[in-house]
C-alpha cells in the first residue's frame, strides 16, 4: 500500500468525525457505499439506516461535536479504525429518551472495511451505558 493510500484512507476517517459535527448527513454519500453494511444494533440496514440513526443522535443533542482522536489505516488498505469522543448536550429525544439538558461524552471505536475508496462495512464498540447513566436514564452501579 503506498503512502498516499494510507493517508486517503486515514482522511476518510477523520472525514467522518468533519460530516458528524457538520450535521449534513447528506454528506455520508461521500464516503460510505449506497449497500453499506453496519453492525450496530442501533442502525437499521444500509446507507439510509445509517442516516437514520445518526439523524436520530443529532436530533437529540443537537450541539453534538465529534473528534476523531485517532485513526489508523491497515497495512493491506481494507479497513480504517477510528477513536472519536462524541460530546453535546442531551436537549432532545435521544433514542427514546426525553431530553434531560445533561451534557455527555461519549467514545466509540470503529472498525470500517473499505473498497474503492469508500466504507462499505462497520463495526463498532460504544460506552452506551455511559452515556445513559450521564444523561440520567439509568442509574450508575453501586460501589461495593
Amino acid at each position: 500500500m503506498t503512502n498516499a493510500m494510507t493517508t486517503d484512507l486515514v482522511k476518510l476517517g477523520h472525514l467522518f468525525a468533519d460530516i458528524m459535527t457538520s450535521h449534513d448527513l447528506s454528506r455520508l454519500d461521500e464516503i460510505k457505499a449506497p449497500d453499506y453494511v453496519n453492525h450496530n444494533a442501533f442502525a437499521e440496514p444500509g446507507l439510509e439506516g445509517s442516516k437514520k440513526v445518526l439523524g436520530a443522535i443529532i436530533a437529540g443533542v443537537p450541539d453534538l461535536k465529534v473528534t476523531a482522536e485517532d485513526v489508523f489505516a491497515s497495512a493491506d488498505g481494507s479497513r480504517v479504525v477510528g477513536r472519536y469522543r462524541y460530546e453535546g448536550t442531551h436537549t432532545g429525544n435521544l433514542l427514546g429518551y426525553p431530553a434531560t439538558g445533561n451534557p455527555f461524552v461519549m467514545r466509540s471505536i470503529d472498525i470500517w472495511r473499505v473498497e474503492n475508496g469508500r466504507f462499505v462495512e462497520h463495526w463498532d464498540e460504544l460506552n452506551t451505558l455511559d452515556v445513559f447513566i450521564q444523561m440520567g436514564a439509568v442509574q450508575p452501579p453501586r460501589q461495593p
